[in-house]
């Protein structure tokens, strides 16, 4: 807030989050608080790129990226940072490793497979071995981190076997992880061992095998464990699947169910499915090839720790002890193992000891026991471990020579627990030995090296771990002192502390004593300083066992357990004795001579063992070149992303970060010696500037090649760079040898390039002169003859397109007619059906009604009787009832009384009703009257009924003449049916025989069929054997690969040509796919010319029975065209009397029509006359202007109906005249034709296809009678519903005449004005219906005349050949005679000879050049030719000639694909034709569906003989495997340009801001301002469009390759702007948004843009909008949410997390807003993938596009070399 001056005593400061804070100065010090870097800065993924290096600067570095953008990593210099989130990031997977996988280690954002890149290219770059140091506490992540490494070798190398080595080396993880791995307090999966692995690599740098060095178990976790911790996993997961049938054996039950899994109190961790992780566990040791029974054998030996673990041993005295007989557990711990009870409990409860002259057997106490016990636990399970760990690097070892390695150290890290026992120690000895490794690498080795070179170098001061790892390996050291008291008789931890403390308390500040405890010791490591109890030390140290237990483990009956200790030392202490108290037994035996010298020769240590092995490893990392990976533990807690300051300092400082920084940034780091460099750089050097003296020489050239002078040293014997200097010499090495290649290229290319100029410039000079006029003269000869022809053939297809439509719509009115009728009859019906079911509902109600009446009348009655009966007896009984009685009658008198005076006053009121009802009958008749006037107007209404009557009558004579005329047409109907039943009898019969010939041919190849498919089943074997063979000597020859791998491209092209040489031949891995696809490996030639030789044999005695069977049929085919030449006449004359007897039908009919439209008329006109009459006298009424609409329409129709009255009479005479004609010629000149035309047919084609004609004839024949009875019924049916609809019309009118007069007079008069309009209405339109059939059917008419005497004429000519008949017309014309196969008429046919085919092959797929094909021939030319060559296959129904040619183009088209597939043009230019032949074959297939676009010479040319579907199969997938090798060419040719051109390169200048670099900045061999940009890729764009283009490619294929292509660009640039922090900026999504535009551009100008191509883009347009986007409030949310559609939640989550200002005025994405936007994208359900697949292609499809070039036309040019063909 306010400058600070001197004289301060404090500052006043303004923190991130706006508070205001007074900052207090030490008077003394004056000490400033550390600078702040810019804001731009915070977050880098360099710590060297920061402005300001201290630690605040680095822990808030690391907080930002941790917390705020949720980055676990960071560079440091040379070391990787990784933060353990104990949370699973979804930054693993296969497409992660894809994007890392040949990028340099500066170009992506860090990660640890950036770290195993860098690796992997410094092996194969420097060939020197490599090494991943990774280091931290427990807890950090060095498990997991070391994992993904493996992994990620074992992606990216592949296996140089057929072994899959990278999938075993990776199923080593989860087996050391179970039998190694446990549960602590500080991690759940920690590693409670270290291991080292060695991956190996050949010379081609892949992986071929592993080797795996392990160290210090930790054996006390077996017997014990602290709380919260568990045992190691496998014992869990043995526990939780012992309810699986196999494991029913091993009596397991719960976890807690046993010691050695229950003291910790912890049997579960949250999230582990310990039975899933036991299968994992089984299937990794079933693949490293440890097969069942070897498994079940260690989970029996697994289970026997546990069950053994729970033997109880009880005191049987103070001084022995014993275990209760028949103890559960140590039966089936015997039963397990396979060892004898007795000797077991003896021996678990008593120890041998040997004297020189004695041995006795001692009791030991309960405590003692109870240790030998857990002793013999820890020593079976450490024997177990050592022989998984020796078997799986059995497993990991192939016999191929090592070239390099590559190792991976995962090693426990520094560890400090409240009880700190002997491992704990071995365990931070072995990470201050690692530290002192990093010192040495980092500080020490750097400023030595340097000193040593003379190179000037501030030296800087660095915490050295010397002396804390003198306290523990050095003489009299904490080790030394342990092995000396292990050695002492009474030795003890006790006498062991008080040595150290007398040795080392005064003269090491390292060490220090507890002020509490004097048997524990204190020692400050590098980290911190721990406490270690020195109780157990010894007994670890010695790791004594029972020898007795052993032996008796030695003798038992189980394989497995024996093998385990088959090379077991005897485990006795370095005294022979063991301490304690007690009485003993003694027992004579003579002394041991042997004894002294295995006394002297004991064991080593435990300690002993770790040091040396120790060394070992040390040596190995020296050899190495190393690299860093840092884990960091954020917190003690296991909390996801929480950071802790102190603890994540403390870690900082321990492994030296910041040193590392100022090192790394101030130095030298790339060092090579001057034999190496110039080695390396000798193609930079020009031949004067090589001296004899190679260190000169390198100074001169270095001096020319960098300017700079600081950006290199030259020491004694090495040249040392700053970082990124080796990469740009890297870069003007590659630019030079591309260089030169490109030379090397142009000449060899231009060379070529004359000598094909030159032979097509001799070509053209020699067709020029030999050319003549006759090519012209036959052009047009042609043209005219197929204009003429296609004429002829469009009018054909017309005049049936037009029978058809009419036929369909015919059909379509019966069915609708059909339909309205039985909607009318249902009407009807119901309506039947509901009045009777109403009257049957009536009468059953009265009939109720009167019996319930009835009943309630019997009642009353019955009533009456028994009151009257009662009556009686009261008086006979009382007589003085009587009085009461009068008394009763006298009531009775006054009543009848007062009803006679109401009966007065009802007949006053019947004289008051009927003066009323005489009032009303007068209105009655007044009424009456009207209704008379009614009737008197309705007489018009009975003239019409009348008029009906007459039309009835008049109907009914005309039913009856139509009824007459159905009679005689019925019976000339079933003449016809009898003739042509008789015809379907004889046709059925030469059918039937035709069939059986079929079938019999079919069997016949049906067997052959399965004969070939066995014997080319067998050579597949053969060769499937071949071809292992073949691999496994490969195997054998690796060493020598790279020395021929220089001549292979020669060797291959000389293969290639030599096709009779045969051998083995090696392909690409690229092209392993179609390989396995067609099991034969060998060369072409070799193959082809056995497969040939065995078709010939099958073909010879193939084809002696099929020229036999075929005389056979050509007799048969004579005898049957006789016969149908006869069948033919006969039909001719029946033909014509049908002809003639149709025509007096149709005139009749046309007679009956006439007189029916002349009474129609005249009711019209009448109707007219009337209704006019109505319409004067009531001009208002409605509807006036539409019965002058209606008069009109129906004078049109009535003058239209005339016109084509007169038609049908021209057209009648026209017909008549024609027959008469066909008659006359068919009786004169009809026998001498068919003479004439057999004789003239000679050859055997001729005669197949007049036999064809014939047939057809009599096909079109049969189709036209049964077009004409189909004709005759629908006409029948059409005057039956005439006649229905009659007889409703008249219903509906006398029903509308009862409904009228119960109407008022004017109602009634305006409903009959209604009805007669509707009725008028409807007859004008069933009128202008009957029109429109009388139209279509005159068209049709005009239509079968233009075709019958086209006939009439071409038969005429045909007969009068030559002559004139007696009844030749004098106008008809002449016409010529129509020969089949006219002279140069060729037929799209290509004949070879079938020892041609080799040559036709080689001539036209293997040897074509397809550049010359596409620039100066017609598209798609190889797919004609060999389409073309396969009719003439199937002309001569050679099928196997046709299989063979199939074959064989197939296989050499993924030849050419597996010698020349990263050519583009080649790819693209076969896609292209193998489509255009796979069109070809549908289209000329004779399927409908594909010859809809065909003309009529097209449809000439479609097979005959044979279908080939399935072929069209194999070629569609050919087809597709072509157009994915494309794809795959076009990613390997831009895959370079995108990021580059896309992101990296500024197409719009100075918007993209210039950020300061680390240590890691881009070391590319590409230069910073990159070699590509957008241009280049649209260049590129251009190139693979016009290619295809000139290929001759489908529109829709086209489309879907640059969809493709479109796709690829979006998923490469998007996948790097999320691995790229440097990249998520402002200004590099106005960048990417202007390149997007510039492919949309491109789009548009190719007319691409419906294609589907740029909503592939839309992801990547997204990411740059949301990166121009405002970013802050919940509006800003909202919209992104709304926008970003295309984009998962990860991805928009890592843009915003990555965004980064480049500018001073942009703002940071708050943590907040990216919550909130997380909180709303919440219910999204997608993928939880981060980046897009780049490997995904999308499902290609082939529409069909038919070829409108005709087959004929095609003209093979002299530069194919493909003379041997010849057109047919």
């Amino acid at each position: 807030i306010k400058d600070y001056k001197n004289e301060d005593t404090s500052l006043q400061l303004t923190l991130e989050d706006g508070t205001n804070i007074e900052h207090k100065l030490d008077p003394k010090k004056k000490n400033l608080p550390y600078l702040r870097n810019p804001d731009i800065l915070v977050g880098e993924n360099d710590l060297t790129a920061l402005s300001y290096l201290h630690e605040p600067a680095v822990l808030h570095n690391l907080k930002v990226r941790f917390i705020d953008s949720k980055l676990i990593y960071t560079y440091c210099g040379i070391v990787l940072v990784a933060i353990n989130p104990y949370e699973p990031l979804p930054i693993y997977g296969t497409d992660i490793i894809n994007a890392y996988s040949g990028q340099n280690m500066g170009d992506m954002d860090p990660h640890i497979f950036a770290v195993a890149e860098e690796a992997y290219k410094q092996m194969a770059r420097d060939e020197r071995n490599q090494s991943i140091i990774v280091s931290g506490e427990s807890g950090a992540g060095k498990t997991v981190s070391a994992k993904y490494a493996m992994r990620y070798f074992a992606t990216v190398s592949g296996s140089a076997s057929e072994a899959n080595v990278e999938d075993k080396v990776l199923a080593s993880n989860p087996i050391m992880e179970a039998i190694g791995n446990a549960k602590t307090t500080r991690n759940d999966n920690s590693s409670r061992f270290g291991k080292y692995i060695e991956i190996g690599f050949d010379t081609r740098y892949r992986i071929i095998g592993a080797n795996m060095r392990t160290y210090l178990l930790e054996k006390s976790r077996v017997v014990f464990q602290a709380d919260e911790e568990r045992n190691y996993h496998i014992f869990y997961q043995l526990c939780a699947s012992s309810h699986l049938p196999e494991f029913k054996i091993l009596k397991l039950s719960n976890a807690n169910d046993f010691l050695y899994t229950r003291q910790g109190r912890s049997p579960v961790i949250e999230g582990v499915d310990d039975t899933k992780e036991l299968s994992t566990t089984r299937n990794a040791f079933t693949l490293l090839g440890i097969n069942e029974s070897y498994q079940m054998g260690l989970f029996q030996v697994l289970a026997a720790i546990l069950h053994l673990g729970n033997v109880e041993i009880k005191d049987r005295d103070s001084d022995s002890s014993l275990i209760p007989p028949n103890n559960p557990h140590l039966m089936a711990f015997c039963q397990l193992v396979g060892v004898a009870y007795p000797d077991m409990s003896q021996w678990l409860c008593h120890r041998k000891l040997k004297t020189a002259t004695e041995t006795y057997v001692k009791p030991l106490p309960r405590l003692q026991a109870t240790n030998a016990r857990d002793a013999l636990s820890k020593h079976i399970y450490a024997k177990l471990f050592n022989w998984i760990v020796e078997h799986v690097n059995k497993a990991l070892i192939t016999n191929v020579k090592q070239h390099s390695f590559i190792g991976v150290l995962d090693i426990y890290g520094f560890e400090t627990f409240e009880i700190n026992s002997f491992e704990q120690f071995c365990i931070n000895y072995a990470n201050e030995k690692l530290q002192q490794q990093f010192n040495m690498h980092v500080f020490k080795l750097e400023q030595e090296e340097y000193m040593k070179e003379e190179i000037p170098w501030t030296l800087i001061d660095f915490y050295d771990n010397q002396p804390c790892i003198n306290l523990i390996e050095a003489k009299m050291g904490v080790l030394d002192l342990l092995d000396e008291e292990c050695k002492m008789p009474r030795g003890s931890d006790d006498s062991w502390a008080q040595k150290l403390y007398n040795t080392h308390l005064k003269t090491c500040s390292l060490f220090q004593k507890p002020r509490m405890s004097n048997r524990a010791f204190i020692i400050q490591h590098f980290a911190d300083k721990v406490e270690y109890q020195c109780e157990g030390f010894l007994e670890k140290n010695k790791d004594t066992v029972n020898e007795e237990q052993i032996n008796v483990l030695k003798a038992s009956k189980f394989d497995l357990l024996v093998e385990l200790f088959q090379d077991e030392e005897k485990a006795t202490s370095p005294t022979g004795q063991v301490p304690g108290t007690g009485g003993r037994t003694r027992l004579s035996i003579k002394p041991d001579k042997g004894r002294d010298k295995s006394s002297k020769e004991h064991k080593k240590t435990v300690g002993c063992q770790f040091r040396n092995s120790l060394q070992m490893l040390m040596e190995t990392l020296n050899a190495t070149t190393p690299h860093y990976v840092r884990c960091i533990k954020p917190n003690d807690f296991k909390l996801a992303f929480s950071f802790d300051p102190k603890r994540a300092v403390q870690q900082l400082r321990a492994c030296g970060v910041l040193e590392t920084i100022r090192i790394s940034a101030a130095g030298f780091p790339s060092r090579w010696t001057y034999q190496e460099f110039f080695s390396r750089y000798r193609v930079l050097m020009k031949q004067k500037d090589v001296l004899a003296d190679k260190k000169l020489t390198c100074k001169n050239v270095l001096e020319k090649l960098v300017q700079d002078q600081d950006k290199y040293q030259f020491g004694k014997t090495k040249i040392f760079f700053r970082a990124g200097q080796v990469a740009y010499l890297e870069k003007l090495r590659a630019d030079k040898l591309r260089a030169a290649c490109i030379r090397i290229q142009k000449t060899i290319r231009c060379w070529l390039a004359r000598k094909k100029y030159l032979r097509k410039r001799s070509a053209a000079i020699t067709i020029q002169l030999h050319e003549t006029g006759s090519t012209t003269i036959q052009k047009y000869q042609r043209m005219c003859v197929e204009r003429k022809r296609y004429r002829q053939k469009q009018a054909a297809a017309l005049a049936m397109q037009t029978i058809l439509r009419a036929y369909m719509a015919r059909q379509k009115y019966q069915a609708l007619l059909r339909e309205h009728k039985a909607v009318i009859i249902q009407k009807h019906v119901r309506g039947w059906l509901a009045r009777c079911w109403y009257k049957r509902c009536l009468y059953s109600i009265v009939y109720l009604q009167c019996c319930i009446r009835r009943m309630k009348a019997r009642r009353e009655l019955k009533k009456l009787k028994i009151e009257a009966r009662s009556v009686e007896h009261f008086k006979k009984l009382n007589k003085g009832m009587e009085n009461k009685i009068m008394q009763l009658q006298r009531k009775i008198d006054e009543q009848n009384k007062d009803s006679r005076s109401l009966n007065e006053k009802l007949v006053s009121l019947e004289n008051s009703y009927s003066t009323e009802s005489e009032k009303m009958r007068g209105e009655l008749g007044r009424l009456r009257g009207a209704e008379e006037d009614a009737k008197n107007k309705t007489n018009q209404v009975s003239s019409l009924l009348e008029e009906l009557e007459k039309l009835k009558k008049e109907l009914r004579v005309t039913q009856q003449e139509k009824k007459t005329i159905e009679d005689w047409a019925q019976t000339y109907r079933d003449e016809m049916e009898t003739l042509v039943s008789e015809l379907k009898d004889q046709n059925g019969s030469l059918k039937k025989e035709k069939d059986d010939l079929n079938r019999m041919i079919q069997e016949q190849s049906q067997q052959m069929t399965e004969k070939m498919v066995r014997s080319i089943a067998e050579e597949t074997q053969q060769l499937e054997t071949d071809l292992n063979e073949e691999r496994s000597r490969y195997q054998n020859l690796l060493s020598e690969h790279l020395r021929l791998e220089e001549k292979y491209d020669d060797l291959k092209e000389a293969l290639s040509s030599n096709v009779t040489k045969p051998g083995h031949r090696r392909t690409d891995s690229t092209h392993s796919s179609n390989e396995s696809e067609y099991t034969y490996n060998s060369e072409y030639a070799e193959l082809e010319d056995g497969s040939r030789a065995a078709e010939v044999r099958i073909d010879t005695s193939l084809t002696l029975k099929l020229q036999k069977r075929l005389t056979e049929l050509e007799q048969e085919k004579q005898s049957l065209r006789n016969e149908l030449e006869n069948k033919e006449e006969q039909f001719q004359r029946a033909r014509a009397r049908a002809r003639g007897a149709e025509l007096e039908y149709e005139s009749l009919k046309r007679q009956e029509l006439e007189s029916e439209n002349k009474k129609l008329k005249h009711n019209l006109a009448e109707m007219r006359q009337s209704l006019l009459g109505n319409a004067a006298a009531n001009s208002g009424a409605p509807g006036s202007p539409a019965y002058k609409v209606l008069l009109d329409q129906l004078n049109t129709s009535c003058e239209e109906l005339d016109v084509r009255k007169e038609e049908v009479l021209i057209l009648r005479s026209q017909l008549v005249s024609q027959k008469e004609a066909m008659h006359h010629k068919g009786t004169m000149t009809e026998p001498s034709v068919f003479v004439d035309d057999v004789s003239k047919l000679k050859d055997s084609d001729e005669i197949k296809q007049a036999y064809i004609g014939l047939k057809d004839t009599n096909r079109l024949l049969e189709h036209q009678l049964q077009t004409q009875r189909r004709t005759h019924d629908n006409e029948v049916e059409t005057l039956r519903g005439e006649l229905q609809s009659v007889k409703e019309e008249n219903s509906r009118q006398q029903q509308l005449l009862a409904q009228n007069l119960q109407l008022p007079p004017e109602a009634r008069i305006e409903a009959s004005l209604q009805h007669e309009i509707t009725r008028l209405t409807n007859e004008n339109l069933d009128l202008m219906e009957q029109l429109e059939k009388q139209d279509r059917t005159i068209r049709k008419l005009k239509k079968q005349l233009k075709v019958y005497s086209k006939r009439i004429g071409e038969m005429g000519a045909g007969q009068t050949e030559g002559q004139t008949s007696p009844g030749q017309m004098v106008e008809e014309p002449i016409h010529p005679v129509n020969i089949p196969r006219r002279e140069k008429d060729f037929q799209g046919m290509l004949e070879y000879k079938r020892e041609d085919e080799l040559k036709l092959v080689k001539n036209l797929i293997l040897e074509l050049k397809p550049r010359g094909v596409a620039v100066n021939l017609i598209p798609g030319l190889p797919a004609y030719i060999l389409f073309m060559c396969l009719r003439h296959a199937d002309y001569l129904n050679d099928d196997q000639k046709v299989r063979t040619l199939l074959t064989s183009t197939i296989n050499s088209i993924k030849k050419i694909l597996k010698k020349r597939g990263d050519d583009f043009e080649t790819v693209s230019f076969w896609l292209s034709n193998t489509c255009r032949f796979l069109h070809c074959l549908k289209q000329y297939s004779g399927d409908e569906a594909f010859m809809k676009h065909n003309s009529s010479r097209q449809n000439e040319h479609c097979l005959s003989n044979f279908d080939l579907a399935e072929y069209r199969q194999v070629i569609s997938d050919l087809a597709i495997q072509i157009y994915q090798q494309l794809i795959k060419c076009m990613e390997n040719i831009l895959q370079p340009m995108i990021v580059s051109g896309m992101l990296e390169h500024e197409t719009i200048q100075g918007v993209s801001g210039v950020k300061p670099t680390g240590l890691r900045k881009r070391t590319s061999s590409i230069a910073d301002e990159g070699t590509y940009t957008l241009d280049s890729i649209l260049r590129q764009l251009n190139a693979f469009h016009s290619t295809m283009c000139q290929h001759g490619t489908d529109p829709e294929l086209i489309k879907q390759v640059v969809k493709q292509q479109f796709y690829i660009i979006g998923a490469v640039t998007l996948n790097n702007l999320l691995l790229r922090k440097d990249m998520c900026s402002w200004s590099k999504g106005m960048q990417i948004r202007y390149n997007v535009s510039q492919l949309e551009e491109w789009l548009r100008d190719k007319g691409l843009m419906t294609c589907g191509a740029k909503e592939t883009l839309e992801p990547l347009i997204q990411a740059a909008q949301l990166l121009q986007v405002k970013k802050k409030t919940d509006e800003d949310a909202e919209a992104i949410c709304s926008m970003c559609q295309a984009l998962t939640t990860a991805q928009i989550v890592k843009v915003l997390n990555l965004y980064t200002p480049v500018n001073e005025f942009e703002e940071r994405v708050s943590v907040a807003f990216i919550r909130t936007i997380q909180t709303r994208l919440r219910d999204r359900c997608e993928s939880p993938q981060l980046l897009m697949d780049t490997k995904m292609i999308y499902p290609v499809t082939f529409p069909f596009n038919p070829s409108s070039l005709a087959l004929e036309t095609i003209q093979i040019p002299g530069s194919l070399n493909l003379g041997f063909l010849t057109r047919v």
